[in-house]
C-alpha cells in the first residue's frame, strides 16, 4: 500500500513537471482567447471559467494566486479547470485576483503572452439561472423548453419541455423574488393556460376575460407573492429583407393589469389601461408600493407607423392592503423629450438602481441592434448608459441577483443571431465591471454548435423541485381556474 502511494505521488509529480515549462521570452501581445475572460470580475461560487486559446501551437497556462501557482496543459487549445480545484482556488482568492499567462511553443522556445487577471469577488451569486431555450423560428416552436442551470457547476436540467404538451409554445417564466417554489409561465396554443406554482401547488389559470384584450402576457411578481402584474397585448410581427433589424414585434393595443393570486381577480388603473396609450412591461418596486411600467402614446395605423412608437418609463403608487392604485403617474424617462424608447425595466432588490433597455423605437428590443442597457438612480433620478455592458449588437433582457451585486443580461454580440447570457458585477458606485459569458465545460464547442437562443435569463435562489410531469398533468388534465375582473 505504501509503495502504491509513493508511485501515485511520483506520477502526479511527473504530470505536474510535464505541464510546467520554462518561459524563454515574451511575445508582448495579448492572447486570442474564447470567451474573453480577461479583466472580468466573477462571484466566488461560479463554475470554472474554461476557455480556449485560438492561436496555433502547443500551449500551457500559468495560473498565479495567493495560494501559489499551477500549470495547465491545453487539449486542442482548451484550458480546463477541475471543479474541486477551481472552487478551492476561488475560495482562497476571495477579494483578490488570479493572474493567468498563456505560454506557447514557437520554434523550440516557450514564449509568454501578456498576462491577464480575473478578479474574485467576496460575494456569491444566486446558485441557479433559469432561461428558455428556443430556435429562431419566429413563427414556429417545434421544440423549446424552460431550463435551470446550476451556476456552481455545468449541470442543466429542464423545468419544463413542450414535448410533454404536443410541442406548444411555453414562455414568460417568472419567479417571486427568485424563489424556486413560487413561479409561473404561460402555455399557448394546445393545452393553453398559465401554470402557477405556489408553495408546491401547481394550478392552471385561464386568464382571458371579457374585459381584457388578451390572456395575461409579460409578468412581474409583487414581493409579497400575493400579486402579479401583467401586460395584456395584441401582438404582431413583421419581417424585413433589407433592414438590419430583420424582425419587428409590435403591439396594436396593450394594457397593464394586476392579478390577486389568492382570489384570482384582476384589477387596473385608468392610467395603466387607457385607449390613448400602449402600456406594457410592468415591474414592482422592492417595497411593493410602486408599480413601474412602459407607456407610449397610441399610434395608428399599425404597423405602418411602428417606428413612431416610443415608450416612456412611468411609475404609479400601489397599495397592496387595499389592492388599489394611486391617482397620478410619474415619468422617470420621457420618450418625447429624449427621442428614445424604454423596455424591460428591472429594479435592484436594494431599491437603488433601475436598469432598462433603451432603443430607437418600439418595446420589443431583442432584435434592435441599437438596443443598449441604461441605468436610472432612483434617489437622484440620474440616467446613464452602462457602457461596459453594451456592444455594437443587441443588449436586451436582464435581471438582478438577490444581493443587488450581479446582473445577468442577454446579448447578441457573439454572432448577431443568437442571444447568450452574460453576467456582470456592480460596485458600490452603481457602475458595472466587464461582463463575462456564462461558463461552459467547453465554451467554444458549446456556443458554436448550439443553434438556439437563451431567452429571459432569471436568477433563482435554488433548484425548482416541482416535476415537469405534474405541470404537464395540470395543463392536460384540468379545466383550470378562470380569472375574473374585480368589481368596482
Amino acid at each position: 500500500m505504501k509503495r502504491l502511494a509513493i508511485f501515485l505521488a511520483l506520477g502526479l509529480l511527473l504530470l505536474s513537471c510535464d505541464r510546467q515549462v520554462g518561459i524563454d521570452g515574451s511575445l508582448g501581445t495579448d492572447p486570442e482567447i474564447y470567451p474573453d475572460y480577461a479583466g472580468v470580475t466573477v462571484p466566488s461560487n461560479i463554475a470554472p471559467l474554461n476557455f480556449s486559446y485560438l492561436g496555433d501551437g502547443e500551449a500551457r497556462l500559468l495560473v498565479e494566486g495567493v495560494s501559489g501557482t499551477r500549470w495547465i496543459k491545453s487539449r486542442k487549445g482548451l484550458f480546463s479547470f477541475g471543479i474541486r480545484r477551481w472552487r478551492k482556488m476561488l475560495d482562497e482568492c476571495k477579494g483578490s485576483d488570479l493572474t493567468l499567462t498563456v505560454v506557447v511553443r514557437k520554434e523550440g522556445r516557450w514564449l509568454a503572452f501578456n498576462p491577464f487577471s480575473i478578479s474574485v469577488s467576496d460575494s456569491k451569486v444566486d446558485p441557479y439561472l433559469a432561461f428558455r431555450l428556443l430556435p429562431p423560428g419566429y413563427q414556429g416552436w417545434y421544440e423549446m423548453g424552460i431550463y435551470q442551470r446550476d451556476l456552481e457547476s455545468y449541470s442543466q436540467k429542464a423545468i419544463y419541455r413542450n414535448v410533454l404538451t404536443q410541442r406548444n409554445c411555453v414562455n414568460c417564466h417568472s419567479f417571486c423574488d427568485r424563489d424556486p417554489g413560487n413561479m409561473l409561465f404561460h402555455a399557448r396554443a394546445r393545452f393553453a393556460g398559465t401554470v402557477m406554482v405556489r408553495d408546491g401547488e401547481v394550478r392552471k389559470l385561464n386568464t382571458k376575460t371579457d374585459s381584457t384584450i388578451s390572456a395575461l402576457v409579460y409578468p412581474y411578481w409583487h414581493p409579497s407573492g400575493k400579486y402579479v402584474a401583467f401586460s395584456v397585448n395584441e401582438t404582431y410581427q413583421s419581417f424585413f429583407n433589407h433592414d438590419p433589424n430583420r424582425i419587428e414585434v409590435f403591439d396594436a393595443v396593450s394594457d397593464v393589469v394586476v392579478l390577486d393570486t389568492e382570489t384570482y381577480e384582476i384589477s387596473y388603473s385608468p392610467f395603466t389601461k387607457s385607449q390613448d396609450a400602449f402600456e406594457t412591461f410592468p415591474t414592482f418596486s422592492p417595497d411593493g408600493r410602486s408599480l413601474y411600467f412602459c407607456s407610449a402614446k397610441a399610434v395608428s395605423p399599425m404597423p405602418k407607423e411602428y417606428s413612431e412608437v416610443k415608450y416612456s418609463l412611468c411609475r404609479i403608487a400601489f397599495d397592496p392592503e387595499s389592492f388599489s392604485f394611486g391617482d397620478t403617474v410619474d415619468t422617470l424617462y420621457s420618450a418625447p423629450l429624449n427621442g428614445k424608447s424604454v423596455s424591460f425595466p428591472r429594479i435592484s432588490p436594494d431599491g437603488k438602481l433601475l436598469v432598462f433597455t433603451l432603443s430607437g423605437y418600439g418595446n420589443f428590443s431583442i432584435w434592435h441592434k441599437d438596443a443598449d442597457l441604461w441605468a436610472a438612480e432612483l434617489e437622484s433620478g440620474e440616467t446613464y448608459p452602462l457602457d461596459k455592458l453594451n456592444s455594437e449588437d443587441v443588449e436586451s433582457y436582464h435581471s438582478w441577483s438577490g444581493d443587488s451585486k450581479w446582473l445577468v443580461f442577454s446579448s447578441r454580440r457573439g454572432d448577431g443571431l443568437y442571444t447568450r447570457p452574460y453576467l456582470a458585477c456592480f460596485g458600490p458606485d452603481g457602475k458595472p465591471s466587464k461582463p463575462f459569458l456564462l461558463p461552459q465545460r467547453n465554451p467554444l464547442k458549446y456556443y458554436t454548435e448550439l443553434m438556439v437562443s437563451f431567452n429571459i435569463p432569471e436568477f433563482v435562489s435554488g433548484r425548482v423541485k416541482v416535476g415537469k410531469h405534474r405541470i404537464s398533468s395540470a395543463l392536460r388534465n384540468t379545466e383550470g381556474t378562470n380569472v375574473t375582473v374585480k368589481a368596482e
